[in-house]
């Protein structure tokens, strides 16, 4: 097989795994939507990659040895087998947070039957949209972590993915607070409808005449009173707002955290071939900031986030991989495992939401297993739209641009696009960047 024909077959195969993925998650066949992912990136392990040799490996005694140590000989060879051992150590992972979701989920229903509250009544709009998520119980980022904690207990030997988990859990710890914070209500705001027949101003908001929204800024509720009195609005309903800790507290948190992995020392002081020496202090709290917050930003609808980090961190592991860089691999392949193994149940409709629990520790845990694995480029590249969507949230805040709601997914939401659409075009503009970075990385290298 020639190269033109490895290089077509590298770009149409997992092209068609993504189109594949997109059906098949709509119709809810996620095993198939993994099968089929997990194929699409075959010819990706095999472009350039020469095909192993017969070899008297001798297999380990137990099925969990077995599994790992296969898997570490097959990477060092990087041939036929690859896929098929990323594909074990994927599954291995999955199954711990596959089977802690739901008895943590029963547990949430039982014991504390608190969860996402959404408003009722004459709100067709946003109930429509959202009323599958009333009640739906939150904090499910615990099952990640005991998860995470599992596979490490497994594979104690491998140090990047034991201190992966650590970052994982104290980030998981201080997302926990905040869920905890989050039960408290803190005001009901108010939801409007325009009765005029005209575009009505409130807040930053212009309601077309028959539209609703939720009454949130200081400007909206003085616009309310006014508007109020000219009988241009009338209040049709009424939305609980959790009490929540100011950004500033977070800010403050998620350094803290970054700090964690900054004392370990176990970062290289090297950045693509450069060395920076004492300035990776603040290189390392800006990227663990920015992916927490990236990840806990794009986590509002059903499976996006889960999702794009469990895609991300698939290919991750493959470009470590194809890199020769084993030890990177493996605290990815972990957190794509516990993201695929919560999506099962976070997908729409969401049995349980993995709130700042589970956002705060996957964005922490797939950084940290970036900079650990000396791979932070490609990491960051993977995690290319929840970047974008955080970038797009500044730009809005700061007035360059106007969202009628922040953030862009919640923008296209309110525009008329179903949450299942906006879901998988993130996934699948995800799946193409990522295969797209790796095609450039095999031309240009």
């Amino acid at each position: 097989m020639n190269q033109t024909l490895q290089g077509l077959m590298s770009v149409v195969a997992p092209a068609l795994g993504a189109l594949a993925m997109a059906v098949f998650s709509l119709q809810g066949a996620l095993a198939i939507d993994l099968v089929t992912a997990l194929l699409g990136i075959t010819p990706l392990l095999f472009y350039r990659i020469p095909q192993p040799r017969s070899s008297g490996h001798e297999a380990p005694a137990s099925v969990v040895a077995d599994i790992v140590e296969g898997a570490r000989y097959v990477m060092r060879q990087r041939g036929l087998f690859t896929l098929y051992a990323l594909t074990g150590l994927v599954v291995l992972t999955i199954m711990p947070t596959f089977a802690l979701t739901p008895l943590w989920t029963n547990f949430l229903y039982k014991y504390m039957r608190k969860g996402k509250q959404i408003r009722s009544g004459k709100t067709p709009v946003f109930t429509k949209l959202h009323k599958h998520k009333e009640g739906t119980p939150t904090m499910g980022g615990l099952a990640m972590l005991l998860g995470i904690l599992l596979i490490s207990c497994i594979l104690l030997t491998d140090e990047n993915l034991l201190l992966t988990a650590l970052i994982m859990i104290t980030a998981g710890i201080v997302g926990l607070f905040d869920d905890l914070i989050g039960l408290k209500i803190k005001e009901f705001q108010k939801v409007v409808r325009n009765l005029a027949s005209s575009p009505t101003i409130i807040g930053r908001l212009t309601l077309t005449p028959g539209e609703e929204a939720r009454v949130t800024t200081d400007k909206a509720k003085n616009d309310l009173k006014k508007l109020l009195k000219e009988k241009k609005v009338e209040v049709i309903g009424k939305v609980p707002i959790k009490n929540e800790v100011k950004e500033k507290e977070k800010i403050l948190a998620q350094i803290l955290v970054s700090l964690f992995l900054v004392i370990t020392g176990a970062v290289s002081s090297q950045v693509l071939g450069f060395q920076v020496g004492l300035f990776i202090i603040p290189v390392v709290i800006f990227g663990i900031v920015g992916s927490i917050n990236a990840v806990n930003l794009i986590d509002g609808m059903d499976g996006l986030a889960a999702g794009i980090v469990g895609i991300a961190s698939i290919f991750c592991a493959v470009f470590g991989l194809m890199d020769g860089n084993i030890t990177s691999s493996v605290p990815f392949i972990a957190i794509a495992g516990v993201s695929l193994g919560f999506l099962v149940f976070n997908r729409y409709p969401a049995s349980i939401f993995m709130g700042d629990t589970g956002s705060f520790a996957l964005g922490a845990g797939y950084i940290t297993a970036g900079f650990l694995g000396g791979i932070i480029y490609f990491a960051i590249i993977a995690l290319a739209i929840p970047i974008i969507s955080v970038m797009v949230s500044l730009m809005h805040r700061a007035h360059v641009i106007k969202l009628p709601v922040e953030p862009l997914h919640h923008t296209l939401h309110y525009k008329g696009l179903s949450e299942k659409k906006i879901v998988v075009i993130y996934w699948s503009m995800t799946l193409l960047i990522c295969i797209t970075a790796i095609y450039i990385y095999q031309i240009l290298w």
